[in-house]
């Protein structure tokens, strides 16, 4: 099994992350509404069909494809999530400047650009019940792993396993940010839709690196 893939192999990865997080819209936008105001999957995919709109007008590397995300995400998504996904992706991208290929140190870096872009521009930590829960502990399992000598492909399997940890940790949080905040109580029982969109995400990109690792 291959150890690294080329950002031109793993392009189309970012247009599978959009057509997961359309696929999903309604389910986003249902556990949106569970305590806030139910748009989050419909801004979401607004966003990611855009994106992949523009990506299927030019040919592109992963760093290029996760650029063209961010900038989208930031400039036609309103409220907080466009700003904070279109940073995780920004910074995914800027991170990749200069590479050709994406291995397990250098995308462990990426994922932590990623994350520290989305907790400069926001507030969150975890225990909050945002994306935070799921971006953070997934970041931590691939490093840990990392550190334990296991390879790209394990390292990815123990991503994927720490962000559905995280999504599912968020039902028995009380929200402290946004709309849910309001709730108080009354929220914990519930998943966080943010988490949920970051849990998508990390899942359709981890299983497309793992099936381009795996055919190498």
């Amino acid at each position: 099994m291959a150890e690294t893939v080329t950002l031109a192999d793993a392009a189309p990865i970012a247009t599978e992350i959009g057509a997961v997080i359309i696929e999903n819209q309604g389910l986003l936008s249902e556990i949106d509404g569970a305590t806030g105001d139910g748009d989050h999957g419909i801004n979401m995919a607004k966003g990611f069909r855009l994106a992949n709109e523009r990506l299927g007008k030019k040919s592109f590397d992963l760093r290029e494809g996760f650029a063209t995300i961010g900038d989208t995400l930031l400039g036609d998504i309103g409220g907080s999530m466009g700003p904070l996904y279109g940073s995780f992706f920004t910074d995914m991208a800027d991170s990749l400047e200069g590479s050709d290929k994406l291995d397990r140190d250098n995308f462990a870096a990426m994922l932590t650009a990623g994350e520290a872009g989305v907790v400069d521009l926001g507030e969150a930590k975890v225990g909050d019940k945002t994306l935070i829960d799921v971006l953070v502990p997934a970041r931590d399992a691939f490093a840990a792993a990392a550190k334990d000598g296991k390879d790209f492909a394990a390292s990815l399997e123990a991503l994927k396993a720490a962000s559905a940890e995280g999504l599912e940790s968020t039902r028995d949080m009380v929200a402290k940010l946004g709309r849910a905040a309001r709730l108080g109580e009354r929220s914990r029982g519930t998943l966080d839709a943010g988490a949920c969109s970051a849990n998508l995400i990390l899942q359709a990109l981890a299983d497309g690196l793992l099936k381009r690792l795996h055919a190498a």
